[in-house]
């Protein structure tokens, strides 16, 4: 998609993860409560997870409101939420809304490798503008995000079959983000050493 308006940054941040932060705030308050609405029990669970779909609708619509524009990854994003997380409101059963995570990573992963056979960065097409890097740069970055990506999907799976709501809630709300972060943070050295800013026309035999 294009590039779209700028906006301030702490609004941006507020928007993207504010659904996030208040699910966990909101399941904190009601994990250990029943509400009975329209002549069915939901646990607390399952009622924050019906209130995650219209919170991520709306911050979602409001971004794209703002900023005229919406990354794949997001369009993606919002999708699966509304799949899965309605999955389990209508199921009653909160695993499809934990198995989210998996399907969004894998995903991402299957198309960015799928890029990677073709001999393309599909990761270069969202993030060129942000990171401007040689072909090389790209592939390399790419391999790792793939990989990467993969990765966050087992860790997933491992965590909701194996161990407590509670946890996985923690894993997703603070694990899934401080993961990202520590990713980017440890691809300094290809950033630098594949750095095309001094040609900004990079193409693909930019080595």
């Amino acid at each position: 998609m294009a590039e779209g308006r700028k906006i301030n940054g702490t609004l941006k941040a507020a928007l993207e993860f504010g659904p996030i932060l208040l699910f966990f705030v909101g399941y904190l308050k009601l994990k250990d409560q029943t509400f009975h609405i329209l002549g069915t029990d939901y646990q607390g669970f399952l009622v924050m997870t019906a209130l995650f779909i219209p919170m991520m609708l709306v911050t979602t619509g409001l971004l794209w409101a703002l900023t005229g524009t919406l990354s794949k990854m997001q369009v993606a994003t919002v999708v699966l939420v509304v799949v899965f997380g309605g999955l389990s409101v209508w199921l009653k059963d909160e695993r499809f809304f934990k198995m989210k995570p998996t399907m969004i990573y894998l995903i991402f992963g299957g198309v960015l490798g799928f890029g990677l056979l073709r001999g393309q960065s599909y990761l270069r097409a969202v993030m060129d503008a942000a990171l401007p890097l040689t072909y090389e740069g790209w592939m390399i970055l790419t391999r790792r995000m793939c990989g990467f990506f993969f990765l966050l999907a087992a860790a997933n799976e491992v965590i909701w079959r194996t161990m407590s709501t509670d946890a996985w809630v923690n894993f997703k709300t603070f694990g899934l983000p401080l993961a990202m972060f520590a990713f980017l943070l440890t691809q300094g050295g290809v950033l630098s050493r594949h750095s095309s800013e001094e040609k900004p026309e990079g193409d693909k035999n930019a080595k």
